[in-house]
């Protein structure tokens, strides 16, 4: 399973692309813990008070995971999972 990391997340951890040691049948939380153990510098970036901050956003396949089972969701062949931090700027014209 493969992670899309964006911003300074993709910063902090080297790379845009992380691979884990994970498959169908694990959850998103699996996925993230994998994740973390392998950068964990990133870490202090993404959990706050034990859990993931508010202001990341966990996708699977384009959808928050807070839409479906959140860290528990079970992961399938194929799924897409990314790490946004907040998102700020633009003009507002």
């Amino acid at each position: 399973m493969e992670w899309k990391l964006f911003a300074d997340l993709a910063e902090i951890a080297g790379d845009r692309v992380i691979a884990v040691d994970t498959e169908a049948g694990d959850t998103v939380g699996d996925a993230l813990d994998a994740l973390l153990d392998a950068h964990p510098d990133l870490r202090e970036r993404v959990i706050e008070d034990g859990t993931v901050a508010d202001h990341i956003n966990v996708l699977r396949n384009g959808r928050s995971v807070h839409h479906d089972g959140g860290l528990s969701t079970t992961l399938e062949d194929g799924d897409e999972l990314a790490l946004f931090p907040p998102v700020s700027g633009g003009r507002s014209d």
